[in-house]
């Protein structure tokens, strides 16, 4: 393993000598004993870590020099960590240089313990901050908004997402509850020509029936009891922007003619009108839901469905993306942890839970439990508890003998598509099944061949 690279800056050669012999086994050390070399040193060899004694020639009794040099090194790299070394028992100099970017000081003479732990604490915020700027890059190349992920199908998400945001087709997006539904039609409208119009969302499912069709296309005064003014429905709220129908498959019959109407013609009556409104929004709709089951039962009309299905993205569920859940895990804890209680890191321990567990709840579970973490966590380690996992607690265990089937077949014909790199012959072959029977299943759970 690389030793961290540490420069130490101290006119007094003895002081150098003993600093050489206690620390070189865990640092590789360089010394100057001026700015000159100081910088020299930095140019060449880039430590993370620097001990700076604030007394330095040409005026080596008083401290305007060291300072000098502390915010040269934080010019040439603010990553550094430099800790300060004083002998003025006020500590004035001290403070003035924590003030202007330093990380930590010490005083004279020096104590070796003491020098060495605020060495340690200081290489484990500077691994820590590289992480998070690490992070922070791969996010911002690997996502769309909020919307992160590196995985193939969130790739495949990503592309569709680039391919049809300029254009205004109706698009369905759907995923098991707290995939990240919202966060897509946010990416979408963000990266269409109207993102700088109104985003108007309705939960479908989260308001009576009874008050659903005046929520969506607004009412005039008194055409029903407490209607006292004219009030525009979310429809009209977004004009020139998106409107986001989130659980549409809990949209009542009745109102599902009226959404039909007016994806048809782009015109609505409010509640209580006669007079026809012309309203130009984008609609992207949302489901947890089997809405092909839902219009095999009757509940979903099938015109409303391939009016919103023009086309269809399909989130992937945390279990099935792989990496992607502990980047993700790592982003909340960069963007919860308050920076006043100091950093926050996984431990080992959290870390193999994280990637143990199944996420039932998806993202939205693992950005809840990451929150909790930070709350209960009392040191700089996440543990596992903090995470609301008890001791070896593996997937949430269901008792769904028919999903526990259904996700075994899956793993099966993925493993027997990837040793045949595709082949259908030769994967049907292997699991003992016509083509016919392993084309249906693959189209059954949406395979990627």
């Amino acid at each position: 393993m690389t030793k961290p690279k540490l420069l130490i800056i101290d006119d007094d050669e003895p002081i150098r000598t003993q600093m050489k012999w206690a620390l070189a086994q865990d640092y590789e050390a360089y010394f100057a004993g001026d700015s000159d070399k100081a910088l020299e040193i930095l140019k060449n060899e880039h430590p993370c870590l620097v001990t700076l004694d604030l007394g330095l020639p040409p005026h080596p009794e008083g401290t305007a020099e060291g300072l000098r040099l502390l915010k040269m090194i934080l010019q040439r790299d603010p990553a550094a960590k430099v800790i300060v070394v004083t002998g003025n028992p006020d500590k004035s100099a001290a403070l003035e240089a924590i003030a202007q970017g330093a990380h930590d000081f010490f005083t004279k003479p020096v104590n070796i313990d003491e020098l060495k732990a605020i060495l340690r604490r200081a290489y484990y915020v500077h691994t820590l901050e590289a992480e998070y700027r690490k992070l922070q890059e791969k996010v911002e190349s690997q996502s769309f908004g909020e919307l992160i992920g590196t995985c193939p199908k969130m790739q495949q998400v990503f592309a569709t997402i680039r391919k049809i945001a300029t254009t205004d087709v109706p698009v369905l997006i759907t995923g098991e509850s707290g995939t990240g539904k919202e966060l897509a039609a946010h990416a979408i409208h963000s990266q269409s020509v109207r993102h700088d119009k109104p985003f108007i969302p309705i939960n479908c499912g989260a308001i009576p029936e009874n008050l659903m069709e005046s929520e969506l296309f607004g009412h005039e005064k008194g055409a029903f009891t407490g209607a006292h003014i004219q009030r525009k429905g979310r429809i009209e709220l977004a004009e020139g922007g998106t409107l986001f129908l989130d659980e549409i498959g809990e949209l009542p019959l009745s109102l599902q003619v009226k959404m039909l109407r007016f994806l048809q013609d782009h015109k609505i009556e409010r509640v209580g009108g006669r007079e026809a409104i012309e309203v130009d929004v984008r609609i992207i709709a949302a489901t947890n839901k089997d809405v092909k089951r839902l219009v095999a039962d009757g509940l979903f009309r099938e015109d409303l469905y391939y009016r919103l299905a023009v086309v269809t993205i399909d989130l992937p569920s945390l279990r099935e993306r792989g990496e992607d859940i502990l980047l993700l895990a790592k982003t909340f804890l960069q963007k919860f942890t308050d920076s006043k209680k100091g950093t926050k890191s996984l431990s080992d321990e959290a870390i193999d839970a994280i990637n143990r567990y199944e996420w039932p709840g998806n993202v939205r579970e693992l950005e809840n439990r990451i929150r909790r973490a930070i709350t209960f966590s009392e040191g700089h380690a996440i543990t596992s508890a903090d995470l609301g996992f008890e001791a070896g607690e593996r997937a949430s265990q269901s008792l769904d003998l028919k999903k526990a089937k259904e996700e075994l077949e899956k793993k099966i014909i993925n493993a027997a598509l990837a040793k045949h790199k595709g082949n259908i012959s030769k994967a049907a072959a292997e699991l003992g099944l016509t083509r016919p029977t392993l084309h249906h299943l693959i189209k059954k759970y949406n395979i990627t061949k």
